[in-house]
C-alpha cells in the first residue's frame, strides 16, 4: 500500500490577524498544511518540534525581534527555509535578515502568485537529490565543479576563475537571495568594495545574458544584492477568499 505524501508545512508567523487570514486562504488551496502563530517564541517551538517546513516570517513581533528569532533558528543549526514578510523601504532589515540566514523576502504589498513561486523554488531547491556533487544545474545554466566549466543552453562559457566563483556561489543558491555582504565574504574574503563585485556581474551578464542590460537569470535586487533566477513551471491562479469574505481577485496584492 503506497504511503500519501504529507503536505509541505508551512508556520505563518505575523501578529495581525488579517494578514495571517490572508495568507491562510491564499496558501491552503494550493495543498498546504497551514498553521500559525502571532509570537516569535511559538515560531521557535515549532522549530524545536520540526513542525514545519517553511517559515513565512513577519519582522515586527510583539515578543521576540524577528530577526533574532532567525538567528536562533540558525543557531539551533536548522536549515527550514524562511520567508521574510518586509515593508517597502525597509532594506536594512531585509539585508540583516538575509545575512543572518533568511532565504528570501517580499515585500508588502505582494501578489499571492508571487509569494506562492518563491516558495515553490524554496522547497523545490532544497529536497533537490545531491547525486553528483561535481554538476551543479540551474535553469539553462550547467556547472562543472571539476572542470570548472560552464554551459549556458547547451553553449560553453569562457569564465575567469573568479567569474566561476562568484557564478558558482549564485548557482549553489539558485532562486535564494545573496547579499553583497555574503557574496564578498565568500568569493573575495573581508574588505572588497560593492563596485567590484558590480563589474563582476556585468561581466558574467554579458556572457550568459540573451540581453544583458535586461537580465533574466542574474537578477539585482535593489539595495540587497543579487538571485540567480531559475525558470517557474506556470500555475494556474486559484480564488481566494480576503477577509472579509468577499471574492479575493487572483492577483491581488496583499498588505496590512
Amino acid at each position: 500500500m503506497k504511503v500519501p505524501t504529507p503536505l509541505p508545512r508551512i508556520l505563518i508567523v505575523d501578529d495581525e490577524p488579517a494578514m495571517r487570514r490572508m495568507l491562510r486562504v491564499g496558501l491552503g488551496p494550493d495543498g498546504y498544511a497551514v498553521s500559525e502563530t502571532d509570537r516569535g517564541m511559538g515560531a521557535l517551538e515549532a522549530v524545536r518540534r520540526r513542525d514545519t517546513d517553511l517559515i513565512v516570517l513577519d519582522l515586527g513581533l510583539p515578543d521576540v525581534d524577528g530577526l533574532e528569532v532567525i538567528k536562533r533558528i540558525r543557531y539551533a543549526q536548522s536549515d527550514v527555509p524562511i520567508i521574510i514578510l518586509s515593508n517597502r523601504g525597509d532594506e536594512g532589515a531585509k539585508v540583516a535578515a538575509l545575512d543572518l540566514g533568511a532565504d528570501d523576502y517580499v515585500t508588502k504589498p505582494f501578489g499571492i502568485e508571487e509569494l506562492l513561486a518563491r516558495i515553490r523554488v524554496l522547497q523545490r531547491h532544497r529536497v533537490q537529490p545531491a547525486t553528483d556533487q561535481s554538476i551543479i544545474e540551474a535553469g539553462e545554466l550547467r556547472l562543472n565543479l571539476v572542470h570548472r566549466t560552464a554551459l549556458i543552453r547547451g553553449a560553453e562559457v569562457r569564465l575567469s576563475p573568479r567569474e566561476f566563483s562568484l557564478l558558482q556561489l549564485l548557482a549553489a543558491h539558485a532562486g535564494k537571495v545573496l547579499t553583497h555582504s555574503f557574496i564578498l565574504r565568500h568569493v573575495w574574503g573581508i574588505g572588497t568594495d560593492v563596485q567590484y563585485l558590480r563589474i563582476y556581474i556585468r561581466a558574467l551578464r554579458q556572457k550568459l545574458e540573451q540581453e544583458p542590460e535586461r537580465p533574466t537569470l542574474l537578477v539585482t535586487e535593489p539595495g540587497v544584492g543579487y538571485r540567480l533566477r531559475v525558470p517557474e513551471p506556470a500555475v494556474s491562479a486559484a480564488v481566494l477568499a480576503d477577509a472579509s469574505d468577499s471574492t479575493f481577485v487572483p492577483g491581488r496584492t496583499l498588505s496590512r
